[in-house]
């Protein structure tokens, strides 16, 4: 397994949970956070769509989540509670293959987007519920027990992402399975070396500050810390992928259909394959929580599919 620095890869989940509520602290100066000192995207729905969806990494980002997802998880048209379902993509996704889909977004604008996109398919009324509620309300308001909870992007505009994942291991039901993605601080500071950012990668200085119209979260995770706060929760790593292992370092973004059919290629030729997936800028996993109150505990990296290579 390859190593992160010190200040990572030593991290214990006492000493990460503190490093997250000083990211927090850090980020509060004047910051739009929550009382929970959260990033919510009220008045950026606008922003976060250009952002994201606007450009080829957020095309290619749902390219590989409509491979990977049925490959990582056991789809059985089972009820789903989509956690900071943003615009609701993915609420969507899951929709269009039959699933019920209970959307949580605390941010009100983002909701109303999303509901208006999934009322333009015709989608039945009875399939879908709508929640304008962060993570930390839903123990009360969808309590479950869940059989599939979604958590995309959501855990680095958290003030406490470590308590972030205790609150989804206690919706979901025994044997239930937690489809989880964050954003990687370790591609975070790889991006940063790359753009010729030497002093803010030394220094560790990677965090967003929640402020204005910016976009950087404030807490992007490692590897580590995700496998450590998730076994600490009981959960059980059944397999992990990254999303964009190339694309994000590219120099220069593909400039014909040719390239970009290459890099398509690449980006799910190498996706769950070692060392390839750690340079993922989100990295994807698929959590259980065993049936057996007793689980037998993950292992410290996890466990890929099988079919691929494992990641150690």
């Amino acid at each position: 397994m390859s190593q992160h620095p010190t200040s990572d890869a030593a991290v214990t989940p006492a000493a990460a949970s503190d490093a997250a509520a000083s990211v927090a602290g850090h980020a509060s100066g004047g910051a739009p956070l929550s009382v929970h000192g959260d990033r919510h995207f009220d008045g950026l729905a606008d922003k976060f769509s250009a952002s994201l969806y606007g450009h080829l990494r957020g095309e290619l980002r749902l390219s590989l989540l409509d491979r990977l997802l049925p490959e990582m998880l056991d789809l059985d048209g089972q009820p789903v509670l989509d956690v900071g379902a943003g615009l609701g993509q993915q609420a969507q996704w899951f929709l269009e293959r039959g699933h019920a889909v209970t959307l949580a977004e605390p941010a009100g604008e983002m909701l109303d987007r999303a509901r208006e996109a999934i009322d333009a398919q015709g989608v039945e009324a009875s399939r879908v519920r709508y929640l304008t509620s962060p993570l930390q309300d839903l123990a009360g308001e969808a309590p479950g027990p869940w059989p599939l909870v979604v958590c995309h992007a959501v855990l680095e505009w958290l003030g406490d992402p470590r308590a972030a994942i205790d609150r989804l291991a206690a919706l979901m039901a025994p044997g239930a399975q937690l489809s989880l993605m964050v954003f990687n601080r370790d591609a975070l500071r790889l991006s940063n070396v790359v753009k010729g950012n030497l002093d803010k990668a030394l220094e560790d200085r990677l965090e967003g500050k929640g402020q204005r119209q910016r976009l950087t979260p404030i807490s992007p995770l490692t590897h580590d810390q995700v496998m450590a706060w998730t076994e600490a929760a009981g959960l059980r790593c059944e397999g992990v992928a990254g999303i964009r292992v190339f694309h994000d370092y590219l120099r220069q973004p593909p400039q014909n259909d040719n390239e970009l059919d290459k890099l398509v290629a690449l980006e799910h030729a190498y996706c769950r394959l070692d060392p390839h997936w750690r340079l993922g800028r989100y990295l994807l996993y698929t959590f259980r929580r065993p049936a057996d109150p007793e689980g037998s505990p993950s292992p410290r990296d996890g466990g890929a599919d099988t079919r691929e290579e494992t990641p150690t």
